[in-house]
């Protein structure tokens, strides 16, 4: 979405979302975060205190952030879940979506702190929205692996620290070290509301990969000698929205895509196009595996098989469509002069100009059958 200005004569409500969003505590921050751990070059450019080259309004990540926080408010009240609690250490700080405790630490708590739906095990949650086209991608394979390196950082600062020394959460802070032994990804389907949840146990190997990896962005001297982690603008959304992009990227020139900007002579190139025939080896290999897995389930009927669930889009549509044969013959009754080659126009047009019902018929279309294969769920 383009950035419309508030001298606009009707200003899209998207401007003052906008400017709520960019004033947030969290917008302003300057310490990497947990939810920074996606992008190397762009955390690099965060740590290095560059600022941003491109600022692009995202309606939909504005609107994950309006259920997120919906939904962390439900649950603080009728569950009476930690939400929003902060946690940090020397590297990187966050603000954790939800903190479920078990009886036992909540028991070292005034009463009116306590959850009145306890965990079995201290959890930390995290909640990510989705669009509908991402869904069954998520269904199938779950959280990401910059999700999980932020979750599991949220673990490991209370595992090592507990809660921040902060407002509002003093005596959570007091509580020291908590030891957190399951992590929980609730994804919502930002177009209709689907609920998927993955819980696995805190694992300290990816929590101390988040560690490396903050670690090496903080050697770095410049934020280029930081590693890009996507491809760049018009292939990932992450670089379309990424408030770097420009810096990272370049302008584009004489219209052509921005990554053309990274190739600087015959070296380069012959490198590209060696990544770019591997990568269509690889695609044409997959895709005949594909189309060989179509034919082979073409005559199974709808349903769950497995882990998958099997279905054809692609059905006779029939529609009503004027009779010429029929209406040569009613010419013909009639006396009518017919069209040396049939008109079928013309005939239509003298039919309804005389008064005289235009005979049709049914005709049957068949669209492609199409195959649709989605994520079973249970």
């Amino acid at each position: 979405m383009s950035t419309p200005t508030i001298t606009d004569p009707s200003p899209s409500i998207w401007v003052a979302a906008d400017a709520i969003d960019r004033a947030r505590p969290r917008s302003r921050q300057r310490q990497l975060g947990a939810s920074d751990t996606a992008c190397e070059r762009r955390a690099a450019y965060k740590f290095h205190g560059w600022e941003a080259t491109d600022h692009v309004i995202s309606a939909a990540a504005m609107l994950g952030t309006y259920i997120h926080e919906g939904l962390t408010t439900a649950a603080r009240k009728e569950f009476g879940w930690l939400v929003e609690k902060k946690v940090a250490d020397a590297a990187v700080r966050g603000s954790v979506d939800i903190v479920q405790l078990d009886r036992v630490t909540a028991r070292q708590l005034p009463r009116r702190m306590r959850p009145r739906v306890a965990a079995d095990e201290t959890t930390v949650e995290d909640i990510k929205t989705r669009t509908v086209y991402r869904w069954d991608e998520t269904i199938r394979y779950g959280a990401t692996a910059a999700e999980l390196r932020q979750v599991m950082t949220y673990a490991r600062l209370l595992n090592s620290g507990g809660f921040e020394d902060a407002d509002g959460q003093r005596v959570l802070a007091r509580l020291g070290p908590i030891r957190v032994e399951k992590v929980r990804l609730r994804f919502i389907c930002r177009d209709t509301g689907e609920e998927f949840v993955q819980e696995v146990p805190y694992d300290p190997e990816i929590a101390e990969e988040a560690v490396w990896w903050l670690q090496r962005v903080a050697e770095t001297e410049h934020p280029e000698q930081a590693r890009r982690d996507f491809l760049g603008p018009g292939i990932d959304a992450a670089c379309d929205f990424c408030p770097f992009a420009t810096a990272c990227w370049g302008a584009p020139a004489d219209g052509r895509p921005v990554q053309a900007n990274l190739v600087h002579d015959d070296e380069d190139v012959a490198a590209h196009l060696a990544d770019y025939v591997a990568a269509h080896r690889q695609w044409a290999e997959a895709d005949k595996k594909k189309t060989f897995a179509r034919k082979a389930v073409d005559a199974s009927e709808a349903g769950r098989y497995g882990a998958n669930m099997l279905g054809w889009a692609g059905k006779e549509k029939k529609e009503e469509q004027p009779d010429v044969r029929a209406m040569i013959e009613l010419f013909d009754t009639l006396g009518a002069p017919i069209p040396t080659v049939p008109d079928e126009a013309r005939m239509v047009k003298a039919l309804m100009a005389a008064g005289i019902a235009v005979p049709m018929r049914t005709v049957v279309k068949r669209s492609p059958r199409r195959i649709d294969v989605r994520a079973a769920r249970e």
